[in-house]
């Protein structure tokens, strides 16, 4: 019988303590010592799974969290990684050296990586809106290996039909990850959909509570070993203490989501009628495009909104520095809501005109529904947006 998903993120992964401890303990040492040399080898030949050596993952701490991230999407295995963009860049080097196809908008760090650090290494990338999908076929054709996508995306919250990707992908023989950070696995499984990776920031809603750093890799062993070897000799596996507190947050992820998911909503619709919006972006709005689809794939629809201000990037400025619940800061999945301008933080790097070919306007604020009461969300974002303000 498989536990459900609140089930899973308490008890997947605890170590059987010997001093009782409810939780495995932080080991913070970073080699471990063995009774003989064959029991060395079997460790450092694959042949067994034990602490060896923390730089490799290879740490009690660490092995115990990346069971719960595995159970958290139904993977086999998954590995854990000191940020987000420590996971992709892993990713990409171990799956993506027949070239990658990046669909839609995604967080800026990442457009960058592909646009210009990828190329250097001699990696070929293909970066495509919502609407050129039709592309992609082609690419497949001329062997591409990865395709690459968020879904729902950051800022616009675009979505993308995993299922109908990943067979279409798979028919040409590439592998299809998708980032799972906005939706969250309470809200959405890719593998499950036929994607082959689930990629997180889990510095966002696995972490959430803004007192952490680390990414993680979910999918099938087979496919995940390749990853392992750039993640031991690039030092990109957590700290033991790190992978205790994501472990830690893990254990509230569901209740923490869903309560995201319910704020978010109710905020939505109140932005939806203000005068002072000319548009929310939202995949639980009726009108939203993709609102179908994300009903299909999603069974909620995630913490994470974003508002065009009437007035362009002047009144969008003015109204974020006049929030008072709302934080201006630029990450995301906290227990605080947060407000950011894509254009002045996370897509700052890319030039105005790309940001305008994505649909990124000046006038955009994505805002990150925390844990406190709507009502009092809702009439913050209404006296930020009043004309007398």
């Amino acid at each position: 019988m498989t536990d459900h998903l609140s089930t899973q993120c308490v008890h997947a992964g605890e170590i059987d303590d010997p001093n009782g401890s409810p939780h495995t303990p932080v080991y913070t040492a970073t080699t471990f010592k063995f009774p003989n040399t064959q029991a060395v080898l079997d460790v450092v030949a694959g042949r067994t799974v034990k602490p060896l050596y923390t730089r490799y993952g290879l740490n009690p701490t660490l092995l115990s969290l990346e069971e719960k991230l595995a159970a958290l999407e139904g993977a086999e295995a998954a590995w854990s990684f000191c940020s987000g963009m420590a996971a992709e860049s892993a990713l990409f080097m171990a799956h993506g050296r027949k070239g990658i196809a990046c669909l839609g908008d995604a967080y800026g760090g990442t457009l960058e990586l592909l646009r210009d650090q990828l190329p250097l290494l001699g990696i070929p990338t293909h970066l495509l809106l919502g609407d050129e999908l039709d592309q992609l076929e082609t690419l497949l054709r001329q062997g591409i290996g990865l395709v690459f996508f968020e879904t729902p995306t950051n800022p616009a919250l675009e979505l993308f039909d995993i299922r109908a990707i990943s067979e279409l992908a798979h028919r040409h023989g590439a592998l299809v990850a998708v980032d799972n950070t906005f939706a969250s696995p309470v809200n959405q499984q890719p593998l499950a959909l036929g994607a082959d990776f689930a990629v997180h920031s889990c510095t966002k809603y696995l972490g959430g509570h803004s007192d952490l750093t680390a990414g993680a890799i979910m999918g099938a062993k087979e496919l995940l070993g390749p990853i392992w070897g750039w993640r031991k000799n690039l030092g990109q596996a957590p700290a033991p203490e790190t992978a205790a507190l994501l472990a830690r947050s893990i254990r509230t992820l569901p209740i923490r989501v869903r309560q995201q998911n319910a704020s978010a909503q109710a905020v939505a619709e109140a932005m939806h009628d203000h005068p002072q919006v000319e548009r929310v972006l939202y995949p639980g709005l009726p009108g939203f495009r993709g609102a179908d689809l994300a009903r299909r794939q999603m069974s909620g629809f995630g913490g994470m909104l974003s508002i065009e201000i009437a007035g362009g990037g002047a009144a969008a400025t003015a109204a974020a520095d006049r929030l008072r619940l709302f934080a201006l800061a630029p990450s995301l999945g906290g227990v605080e809501s947060l407000v950011t301008q894509p254009c002045t933080t996370t897509h700052y790097g890319l030039a105005p005109e790309e940001r305008a070919r994505r649909g990124i306007s000046d006038g955009l604020l994505r805002l990150s529904i925390g844990l406190e009461d709507p009502a009092d969300l809702i009439a913050d974002l209404k006296q930020a947006l009043a004309p007398s303000a």
